[in-house]
């Protein structure tokens, strides 16, 4: 979704970022009110290996392209705080939680474990009912990570779908959340300036708007083997499943007017429906990748806008072996939403059942993009330029 929609959202929004450190204690005291992965990856291993962290490449030539991740470090409030850039996550493999260094029963505590939290610490959540909305701006280390485990009967529930993040990384980076569900909140879970963190496993339901947002650069993340389903309970057409970057609209006030490169973002093995695109990549980021993801979109808001599993508006994304059945339009499209973006991205091997769409499997709104012929369509044509490669 672009446009007016992200427009409203994301600014009114914003002024939670410059909240800073202010937002921690507002949530303590809101606490108080109230597959389709390969079955060959094995379990407990990262997919960060332990050396070799470089900057991101940056994909593309348009407008904004090699705006880097360093860009406008420093001073601020933490809108537009780049995270420091991290390279495509090398795998999907499921990753196992280590022994817990401490046990939460209740919201207050996990708040406080999460202001505090510290490199290779393991914060398990005791099963139950975790109201509120959680946030750190903590780091975990290389090697180190930050872990927060838990299974779906741990649940962090937000309250309602009208405002807030069900939880929230600001500026940080490191962490593995793992195995908890979290509803009832706008926004699902916010990733903002942060790198390096894995959401894991996650079951993702009943949100306002988007599940799961990756934004204000933030780099080598890995979104994988999450359940995601109700989500735009607020507004179906704002209900994305995984949202990457943001809208140039938004740039002045997000990023100080920077493309938002949010970069070499993993997205695998997810099973996502929803109302908007299941997966939304906006211009501004570059070198992505989609992998073994599941998309239903029986659910899909339509309008014109959210017609499709994936719309690819930013450079050099791999989008492969995902699945998708019924759709409004197209199964994935790509479109240059902004001068110089939409271009360089791959589809391969991507299994397409239109369930009686009038649409195609993968509509080229944009030059520049490379559609396989292993990529096989079930209901109409493979793509509306009539050839494959």
């Amino acid at each position: 979704m672009d446009g007016v929609r992200t427009v409203k959202i994301d600014v009114k929004f914003a002024g939670v970022l410059v909240v800073g450190a202010v937002a921690t204690s507002a949530v303590v005291v809101l606490a108080t009110e109230g597959g389709g992965g390969k079955t060959k990856d094995t379990a407990g291993t990262d997919p960060f290996p332990g050396t070799g962290l470089t900057a991101v490449p940056r994909s593309g030539s348009g407008a904004g392209a090699g705006a880097g991740a360093g860009a406008g470090a420093g001073s601020g409030s933490g809108i537009g705080q780049p995270a420091p850039a991290m390279p495509l996550p090398s795998s999907y493999r499921r990753i196992a939680c280590p022994k817990a260094t401490v046990t939460v029963h209740g919201p207050v505590q996990l708040q406080e474990k999460l202001n505090t939290a510290a490199p290779g610490e393991v914060i398990r959540l005791a099963p139950g009912r975790y109201p509120g909305r959680f946030s750190s701006q903590k780091s975990g280390a290389q090697g180190k990570p930050i872990f927060v485990c838990g299974t779906p009967q741990a649940v962090l529930d937000g309250g309602g779908v009208a405002k807030g993040y069900g939880f929230h990384l600001q500026n940080a980076s490191n962490w593995r959340l793992i195995g908890f569900t979290v509803t009832r909140s706008q926004k699902g879970v916010m990733l903002d300036g942060t790198s390096g963190t894995v959401v894991q496993g996650l079951n993702v339901h009943d949100v306002g708007d988007e599940a799961v947002h990756l934004r204000n650069f933030s780099t080598g993340n890995a979104v994988q083997y999450n359940m995601i389903m109700r989500t735009g309970r607020a507004n179906p057409r704002f209900g994305e499943g995984v949202y990457l970057g943001s809208s140039h609209n938004n740039w002045s006030q997000l990023t100080r007017g920077r493309p938002d490169a949010s970069d070499a973002n993993l997205v695998a093995a997810n099973r996502i429906t929803a109302t908007a695109e299941a997966v939304d990549i906006k211009e501004g980021t570059s070198g992505g990748r989609l992998v073994a993801n599941v998309f239903d979109g029986s659910q899909l808001s339509g309008g014109g806008i959210n017609d499709s599993w994936v719309d690819a508006k930013g450079n050099g994304y791999l989008i492969e072996g995902n699945r998708g059945t019924r759709t409004v339009k197209d199964g994935f499209q790509t479109h240059e939403e902004y001068k110089g973006w939409g271009t360089g991205n791959v589809f391969r091997r991507n299994v397409i059942d239109l369930g009686g769409a009038k649409g195609v499997g993968i509509f080229l709104g944009s030059d520049g993009n490379k559609v396989a012929c292993d990529n096989r369509v079930t209901g109409g044509e493979l793509t509306n330029k009539g050839k494959c490669s």
